[in-house]
């Protein structure tokens, strides 16, 4: 037995580091998250929004000169936000939506993109498509289809059945 294999079969074992492959996969996930984050949330601090008052301004303008009703605003988005009220109010405060109450169902509050709102996220464009080549840019086409593919196949059993992410 040479020098290296004894004191290799003395050093005591480390304990693995991931219960499982699965909490191995979903921690890798949670940190890949928090690294993209950052630089999105450093982008979205320098227009005064947040990732959850730009996803609101995305998902009305794809429905402008339209809106949507508050509930089913809150149901696209790409995170549970359980504070959809506090969000509005901030982007309305700001003049980057509109809420309306139709006469005929007083109960319902339509959210609409405001001009103000089109023109920020014209203004947001180019510098988030440079944030997400930060970001992922270093992957190949044929690597980030199956990066989608498989986040789509690991969250599918959690989505709703009518989920618009599916």
């Amino acid at each position: 037995m040479n020098y290296h294999m004894a004191l290799r079969d003395a050093t005591p074992r480390a304990a693995p580091r991931f219960d499982s492959p699965e909490q191995e996969a979903f921690l890798n996930l949670w940190r890949t998250y928090d690294r993209l984050r950052a630089l999105e949330d450093e982008l979205f601090a320098r227009f005064d929004l947040t990732p959850q008052q730009y996803n609101v301004l995305r998902l009305l303008r794809t429905v402008h000169p339209g809106g949507l009703p508050t509930l089913a605003l809150a149901e696209r988005l790409v995170s549970r936000a359980p504070d959809i009220t506090r969000i509005l109010d901030k982007l309305e405060e700001c003049g980057l939506v509109t809420r309306d109450r139709p006469r005929d169902n007083r109960r319902v509050v339509r959210i609409a993109i405001t001009e103000k709102g089109l023109a920020l996220l014209r203004e947001i464009a180019g510098p988030l498509r440079d944030c997400h080549r930060r970001q992922l840019g270093h992957l190949s086409a044929t690597e980030l289809k199956r990066l989608t593919d498989l986040l789509r196949a690991a969250r599918a059993p959690h989505e709703d059945a009518d989920s618009t992410w599916k």
